[in-house]
């Protein structure tokens, strides 16, 4: 049985999968444009901004206020991001995740329930952590529809709910009924 802890962070390698697997073998171009000029909190943002948001969104959440590391994040940065390359933009997203399972390493689904202190607010740690996973998941379909709109209304490839599910081999036996992209449909 997976446990609470362990869903979460297969829902985070998941999405941070999905946003390095968007950005790979994208050129600098491509990482940087941005669909509309703009400044501060009306700007639409470049794939690489909002990777490097996303990467210090989560290093800020899980690093700093779940595992109590020093204070390092420089947001307004983040959304200054210019890419070389994607590899760097890669590399933003594993160091992300390297941090993430350091702190979940010292994590027990016991803890889910504590507090953090965090801008005058006291939230539970798992409200920090839930908060990361919804977080990521809206960044990642601005960066759909940045991509789409770059490419000119073309989509990058997306796995299925059920491509992305963890390899459990109990899963892999049963039917395939229910694995259908929208509600209603479903596979003989």
């Amino acid at each position: 049985m997976t446990t609470e802890l362990a869903n979460y962070l297969e829902r985070l390698e998941d999405l941070r999968g999905q946003i390095s697997g968007l950005v790979t073998g994208l050129s600098a171009e491509a990482l940087n444009w941005r669909p509309l000029p703009g400044s501060g909190d009306h700007a639409a943002n470049s794939l690489a901004a909002l990777a490097a948001h996303t990467a210090g969104a989560e290093h800020f959440w899980i690093a700093e206020v779940v595992g109590g590391r020093p204070a390092t994040r420089d947001r307004e940065a983040e959304f200054a991001t210019l890419a070389a390359s994607a590899a760097e933009i890669v590399l933003l997203l594993e160091d992300a995740a390297r941090e993430t399972r350091e702190v979940f390493r010292t994590l027990k689904d016991t803890d889910l329930k504590d507090t953090r202190q965090t801008e005058g607010r006291t939230l539970p740690v798992r409200w920090c952590i839930l908060h990361v996973v919804d977080h990521t998941s809206l960044h990642l379909g601005h960066m759909q529809l940045t991509f789409q709109l770059w490419a000119g209304g073309r989509s990058a490839p997306s796995p299925l709910w059920f491509e992305r599910l963890p390899h459990d081999p109990e899963n892999e036996q049963r039917s395939t009924l229910g694995k259908s992209d929208s509600p209603g449909e479903h596979r003989p």
